[in-house]
């Protein structure tokens, strides 16, 4: 079992200024599942810590990310594909690469759970047999 981490609950976790730290910190700190971090997360997870935080954090991050306290899964051609057929099909809600990716990952895995603090985008997102992941923390 995993837990696949979207950026807003990672960025969250990470910084200590954020509203939503304290929540984050703790349902990544007591899970004991594998913590899961879709590549593309990655370049979001920069952004916003570069610019909200400070380099080292990010380097801190990365510094975990490298000893294995998470596990980075790749967006291969096939999770590309998948995500972009999923913006496709869910079109009207404006849904970006990175969280189209995120679901795909979670379907790639067979993980009905998500941790994300975006409820509009993945609140309305479904598998392909018609089900919606279980969003985390609650």
């Amino acid at each position: 079992m995993a837990l696949v981490l979207d950026t807003g609950v990672l960025y969250a976790a990470l910084d200590e200024s954020d509203a939503d730290h304290d929540r984050c910190a703790a349902l990544i700190a007591r899970s004991e599942e594998t913590l899961v971090v879709p590549s593309p997360v990655l370049v979001e997870l920069d952004y916003w810590l570069r610019k909200n935080a400070t380099i080292d954090v990010w380097l801190a991050f990365a510094d975990d990310l490298h000893s294995g306290a998470y596990t980075l899964w790749p967006a291969d051609a096939s999770i590309v594909l998948a995500a972009a057929h999923l913006q496709s099909r869910f079109a009207d809600q404006d849904l970006g690469f990175v969280d189209a990716a995120v679901f795909c990952s979670c379907e790639a895995l067979g993980e009905r759970k998500i941790a994300t603090l975006d409820r509009r985008h993945f609140g309305v997102l479904r598998t392909g047999d018609g089900r919606a992941l279980d969003l985390l923390p609650s």
